[in-house]
């Protein structure tokens, strides 16, 4: 289906009509390890959105799978004791499932329960799907909307693949000329057919770079499944994790430098970067992971302390690689500050960490643009977005 084909966007009204609010549908739980992280930052969007601008609808995933009708209660969706919220807590009571619509033109959305009839639950004029990681963040669910015809913030297929897919993210970057650090990825394949073997090309690899080494899971976020290894003794465990989560693992060494994020955000004009943030070394942990991101809330310096030049030239790097990977709506792009004062970037996610404290927002607040003015940047620039080849 061509852009030109593509079916009108019932939310823009026809000159002379009187407009109507767009029903946003804020999609968030999902079937990976970041379940939880999602549902917090669904809360957090379901609390900032203008209820003036915007009718909501928010629909859970559940770790299974199954899709479904939830409270509109943002205060139930956060961190409490440590401990990250789930979609079944939130479900409204009964069997009933969520159906979207696969034809495009046709955006009315469905609750079906077992022996009764569908019951329509109105259109939907754009979704927000706040998943992060497998089927949400990589593709999957972008495909589904495309399929339906449905307009949703953030890039596309192929953007949303390459942002997930760590190795041919970095591919990418390398082909447009960005620079990478060094890195190896151990295919299924390869372990499957001889473990021995892919242990072996590991410590090759620390052989050349030196310890320790990042053992991570290809596909997945919110540093998840990593683990430093600071030596031989502890890579079969970090193997065993990563592998856990994704069976395609990437092995990267280590960066000596500092830790430095900026997010890109599309306008009517294009792509801006906004200031950038540091990540500083984190007392309590190892480097920046799970527990120290989202638990236990590690600042971040926003803006980061850099000169005017590193400044412009990271930001010029974010709008780069946001272009290279043919982003649309948002991007958090990670990078190193070596020690010989050049920048490596380290990768870009297309649904960064969303939630209040998350760095992405932070630093567009700094930027002038506030949590609840990001949320409506990002609907209206889908909003405007052809559905379809574009």
């Amino acid at each position: 289906m061509s852009s030109e084909n593509s079916p009108k966007n019932p939310a823009l009204p026809e000159p002379g009509t009187e407009p109507r609010k767009p029903r946003v549908a804020v999609v968030f739980g999902g079937r990976s390890s970041e379940h939880g992280i999602s549902v917090v930052t669904g809360g957090a969007v379901l609390g900032s959105i203008d209820r003036s601008r915007y009718d909501v609808l928010p629909i859970g995933i559940t770790t299974e799978g199954g899709w479904v009708l939830t409270a509109d209660e943002p205060a139930r969706m956060a961190i409490t004791e440590r401990t990250v919220p789930d979609v079944d807590a939130l479900a409204e009571p009964g069997e009933g499932t969520v159906v979207l619509p696969v034809a495009p033109g046709n955006r009315e959305v469905l609750y079906s329960e077992p022996g009764s009839v569908p019951k329509a639950l109105g259109d939907v004029d754009v979704v927000f799907p706040v998943l992060h990681g497998p089927y949400g963040e990589d593709g999957t669910f972008q495909g589904l909307l495309e399929l339906a015809g449905i307009p949703y913030v953030g890039s596309g297929v192929l953007a949303s693949a390459v942002g997930q897919d760590k190795e041919y993210m970095k591919r990418v970057f390398t082909s447009f000329g960005l620079p990478v650090g060094p890195y190896l990825v151990i295919r299924p394949r390869e372990w499957d057919a001889d473990e021995a073997a892919a242990r072996a090309r590991v410590t090759d690899f620390a052989g050349e770079h030196g310890w320790p080494l990042f053992v991570k899971p290809a596909r997945g976020g919110s540093s998840v499944g990593i683990t430093k290894v600071d030596g031989p003794e502890g890579l079969d465990a970090a193997l065993a994790e990563a592998r856990r989560h994704d069976p395609k693992v990437l092995v990267e060494s280590l960066l000596r430098g500092r830790e430095i994020e900026c997010g890109v955000l599309e306008f009517e004009d294009g792509p801006r970067a906004s200031v950038p943030a540091e990540i500083p070394p984190v007392q309590a942990h190892d480097f920046y992971d799970f527990e120290a991101k989202y638990i236990d809330s590690a600042p971040g310096l926003v803006p980061a302390p850099l000169t005017e030049e590193q400044t412009a030239e990271v930001q010029r790097l974010a709008v780069e690689a946001f272009e290279a990977a043919s982003c649309e709506g948002l991007v958090r792009a990670d990078f190193f500050l070596t020690e010989d004062g050049g920048f490596v970037i380290n990768e870009i996610n297309t649904m960064p960490g969303f939630t209040p404290i998350s760095m992405y927002p932070r630093m567009w607040q700094e930027s002038g643009v506030d949590y609840p003015a990001l949320v409506d940047q990002l609907v209206q620039a889908a909003l405007r977005r052809s559905t379809g080849l574009r």
